[in-house]
């Protein structure tokens, strides 16, 4: 299976994680959420530009890592 390297990754969220080490489908639940919790507004759109909106949307539903202000905020962002 071809991997999908992180590219354009924001380092800064993922400071105690070889970044080289991502791949953006087999890690895909752990970027999105880290994104969400701690993204700024262009690491966001560096979210939205990597993955599909229905993936951000399935990982925010099915979280269990968001914290509860984030698992909101984000909820009412995307109309959820």
């Amino acid at each position: 299976m071809a991997t999908m390297k992180a590219v354009g990754i924001p380092r800064e969220l993922f400071w105690d994680t070889p970044v080289d080490r991502l791949d953006l489908q087999d890690n895909q639940r752990f970027i999105i959420e880290r994104t969400l919790e701690l993204g700024d507004e262009k690491t966001v759109e560096w979210l939205f530009s990597t993955y599909a909106r229905t993936d951000i949307e399935r990982v925010l539903r099915e979280s269990k890592n968001l914290s509860p202000k984030s698992s909101r905020y984000w909820s009412l962002m995307l109309g959820k």
